[in-house]
């Protein structure tokens, strides 16, 4: 079975995804994860939103190590692929730098149990073949909404994913990309 033209169907993106900002792949990730919570593929849906919560985690991370230090981005992405992993982010490079007192900060606490809880259940998933249901999934995609809203919500005042995903869709649609 060939599947040389499968996708023929789809327009070219405008952009390719490595050279959009942190904030466009946050955005491609959200559409892409509606896409696959709407044909019920639950796992792949959980998959998708951890890693627009570890894009949202990595957006924070730069905005913030780009006002508090003098950190060049190569020495920023260093550190990003040093913590690996959404919970290793918030907690080693997010929430310290962030917060005047990382252990009193709410936020900050509600933060790190929220990347915990997202990356045991993408774990289960990458790492032990589990399949998801749509319940869970959708637990997961809450969460993940509610965490990328929070870290983001912290430079861009009153951010939506979903709100910001469907205008950089129709931005798309408008210039002939995706």
């Amino acid at each position: 079975m060939s599947k040389a033209n499968g996708n023929a169907h789809r327009k070219k993106s405008s952009k390719p995804y490595n050279e959009r900002t942190d904030l466009e792949k946050l955005q491609s990730q959200w559409t892409k994860l509606s896409g696959l919570h709407l044909r019920e593929e639950p796992s792949a849906a959980i998959v998708r939103c951890a890693t627009a919560a570890e894009i949202a985690a990595n957006y924070a991370i730069r905005t913030e190590w780009a006002r508090k230090t003098e950190f060049d981005d190569t020495i920023v992405d260093m550190f990003l692929r040093w913590a690996n992993g959404l919970p290793l982010k918030v907690t080693r490079l997010f929430v310290p730098i962030y917060f005047a007192t990382p252990d009193e900060s709410q936020i900050g606490k509600a933060l790190k149990a929220s990347a915990e809880k997202i990356n045991t259940v993408r774990n289960a998933v990458v790492h032990q073949g589990a399949f998801s249901n749509p319940e869970e999934a959708e637990a997961v995609i809450a969460d993940a909404k509610t965490f990328i809203n929070t870290i983001v919500g912290l430079s861009i005042e009153n951010f939506d994913i979903e709100v910001a995903a469907q205008e950089w869709q129709a931005s798309r649609k408008s210039e002939g990309g995706e």
